[in-house]
This record gives C-alpha cells, structure tokens and sequence, in this order.
C-alpha cells in the first residue's frame, strides 16, 4: 500500500556534478524508481553518439518515448527520479510537461559545483572506466557553456545542493 504522494526528481548540475550519485540516493526508497538518461542512450544510441548534436538528437528521440512512461509511473503512485540533466531552460520545459501534465510533487535538485571539482570528478570518471561516456575538458567546457541555473521564475522547487553534499534552500515553492 502507498504511504507516500509520488514525487518527480529532476537534477540540474554541470557534468560530473554528481547528478547520478544523488539520483542513486533519491531512487533508493520504497515506491521509487531511477530512470538514467545514460544508461538509455548507451543501450539504444551508443553507436551513433560522437558529436553534441547527435547527443541532441538522441536525446530528444528517448525523452519522446520517455514522457509518457514517466507520466504513467507516476500516475501508478511510483516516484521517479530523472537522471537526465535539467541544465538548460529549454530542457527544463521537458520536466515542466511532465510535472503540468500529472499534477505531481516535485523537488528540481540544483547541484551547485565549481568546474574545478566537477573537471577532477570528470577526470576520476574517465580514468575508472565504469562511466559509459569518456568527456574530454574542451567537451566538458563546450557543454557547460549552455548551462544555466534555475530560476524561480521557472515555477519549480527548487532544492541546491552546495560543494559539500548539503542541501541549501534556494527558492521557495511556487
């Protein structure tokens, strides 16, 4: 029986901000489920991913598939946390649908980390190989480029996350 109202978890961090870490933590409840962008595009896309636009491309190919699905998991009383980045506004619209078209709770996690901790995470993932995707820095500064931190104006809850793992109220509920 369900205790809890289901909740949408959506991370917002540059790369190598430890979105999947805490997305690890925020699946690892009763009545929740992780659903990573990564691991996804590894399966269906990993022979056609070598630029950022075929990111693009295949990116936007699974969140069409995806929304509906989340929608239903959620509507079936699950929690769901999206490990897919939110790093854009334009790519926080996608969630935005998805939070307007099931009514439910949300919590949009900002996890706020300098480039350099974020370049010497990149740099540990890389060398352990365990990440499906090696990022170059020119990639990690070419991506991070287009990033843009949430604002209230967007209508989410917001919850940022410091160097440090704390989380630090940053904007208050709409």
């Amino acid at each position: 029986m369900q205790t809890n109202q289901p909740t949408l978890h959506i991370l917002c961090g540059k790369i190598a901000s430890g979105k999947s870490t805490l997305a690890a933590k925020l699946s690892d409840r009763p009545e929740a489920i992780l659903v990573a962008e990564d691991a996804w595009l590894e399966a269906l896309f990993a022979d056609e991913l070598q630029s950022l636009e075929d990111y693009v491309r295949c990116s936007t190919k699974l969140k069409g598939i995806m929304g509906p699905h989340v929608a239903t998991m959620l509507g079936a009383g699950l929690s769901v946390v999206l490990d897919f980045p939110a790093n854009t506004r334009g790519q926080r619209r996608w969630f935005k649908e998805i939070v307007e078209t099931t009514g439910v709770t949300h919590t949009l996690h900002h996890l706020d980390v300098s480039d350099d901790v974020c370049l010497a995470r990149l740099h540990a993932r890389n060398a352990s190989g365990k990440h499906p995707f090696a990022l170059t820095d020119v990639q990690f500064h070419e991506i991070s480029s287009y990033f843009t931190a949430p604002a209230a104006d967007e209508g989410f809850n917001i919850v940022r996350h410091d160097e440090g793992g704390g989380d630090v109220p940053e904007v208050s509920q709409p």
